[in-house]
């Protein structure tokens, strides 16, 4: 999703390919070939810097580098690029990888719902801190939205969907994800 939201937000073309994790394409040679780890997503830009073919994967590097080929969403302002990293940042190793934990284990063929539980637990604590931190300011990095929202924002909606406990009682966070969602972008990004 974040890499969807990305390419949508920064008017990037492109063409989806799906691919069905149920039968195991991500283990097919020819994926394996642009991502070893048989993991999505993956993007393929024959227009690439220097106009070399550029294959990246990993969702937060896809951001990164919609944004820096669109010139859309990176603080213009170098005193705002840490703010901006670590917002970043907090989503791809907080938010991400504790929601990814707490999904697995709910959805796995015996969950495990103690285990569970303090992954939510934990999330539910970075929604929190983001929720302080959105009663602050408009968006995840300051006033202008950023990558760093497109990223939130994605894990949000997971989070919403498989654990709605995990957000609720955020009145900051709340508000956030509703001018997020209503994005025409957005919207065309979470619609496949």
């Amino acid at each position: 999703m974040r890499a969807r939201i990305g390419l949508e937000e920064c008017g990037l073309a492109y063409r989806l390919n799906l691919v069905d994790l149920q039968k195991g394409e991500q283990r097919a040679p020819q994926f394996l070939a642009m991502n070893p780890n048989g993991q999505v997503p993956v993007i393929v830009d024959p227009e690439g810097p220097g106009g070399k073919k550029v294959t990246l994967s990993q969702s937060a590097a896809i951001l990164l580098y919609v944004a820096e080929k669109s010139g859309k969403f990176l603080p213009r302002d170098a005193s705002a690029r840490p703010a901006f990293l670590q917002a970043l940042m907090s989503t791809c190793t907080d938010v991400t990888p504790t929601l990814g934990a707490a999904l697995a284990i709910l959805r796995g063929k015996e969950p495990h719902a103690p285990s569970a539980d303090i992954f939510k637990t934990r999330l539910k604590s970075y929604f929190k801190v983001w929720d302080d931190a959105l009663g602050r300011h408009k968006h995840c990095a300051g006033d202008e939205v950023s990558i760093a929202d497109f990223s939130l924002y994605a894990g949000y909606v997971r989070a919403k969907g498989a654990a709605a406990d995990t957000c609720e009682g955020m009145p900051n966070l709340e508000r956030w994800a509703k001018e997020m969602g209503a994005r025409p972008a957005t919207q065309r990004a979470i619609k496949f």
